[in-house]
Order: C-alpha cells, then sequence, then structure tokens
C-alpha cells in the first residue's frame, strides 16, 4: 500500500481521468464527459467513477457508458502513467451520476409550470 490517503487518490484520478476522457478517447457524438466525483476503497483497490455528460437522451447515454466501459483498460494504463504516488492504480468502476440529471429533470418542471 502507499502513503497517498484514499481520499488524497481520488481526487488525483478524478482530475487526471477527466483530461484522459476527454482529450485522449472522446466521442464528438457524446461531447464532454464531466467527472464529478471518484471514490476509493481504503485499500485502493477500486475506484469508483461518478460522471455526467450535458445530454438527457437514453441513446447519448447508453454510447457515454459504452465507450467508457470499452476504453477502462485504456484509461487505467494511462493513468498508471500519470499517477507516480502509488504502487497499484485501482480498478476503475464508471457509474452514470443522477444527481444532476435528478437536478435538471426538477428545474424543467419547475419552469413548466411558470
Amino acid at each position: 500500500m502507499s502513503n497517498v490517503s484514499a481520499e488524497r487518490l481520488g481526487s488525483l484520478i478524478q482530475r487526471e481521468i477527466t483530461s484522459i476522457i476527454n482529450e485522449e478517447i472522446r466521442d464528438l457524438q457524446i461531447g464532454f464527459i464531466n467527472v464529478t466525483e471518484v471514490r476509493v476503497t481504503k485499500d485502493h483497490s477500486f475506484a469508483t467513477i461518478y460522471y455526467t455528460i450535458l445530454s438527457d437522451e437514453e441513446e447519448i447515454l447508453e454510447k457515454a457508458k459504452k465507450l467508457l466501459e470499452k476504453h477502462k483498460a485504456t484509461i487505467r494504463m494511462k493513468l498508471a502513467e500519470k499517477i507516480r504516488s502509488t504502487r497499484k492504480v485501482p480498478e476503475l468502476i464508471f457509474k452514470f451520476d443522477e444527481a444532476l440529471a435528478y437536478g435538471n429533470h426538477i428545474e424543467k418542471i419547475l419552469s413548466e409550470l411558470k
């Protein structure tokens, strides 16, 4: 194990993975994928990456999910090249962040009521 806390490793992963996703595996149909949060287990074996995109279309959301799953190994390899503060790069788990989409949905409903 390394001397880096899980929280600090999470913020480092968030910064690096955002640039990897949007610069190296970017898909123009999807647009930008925003990483909202990264949670790393205490033993640094898993990192759950929460992401969101600007579109709320089901087709685009599914494309983003497939893109991230398809390139998971490449993303992890590039992440290992950029992060030298830990011996082992955690396994990556991608999850869509529902909070922003839910907030946009509520906002849309409220604007329709006016």
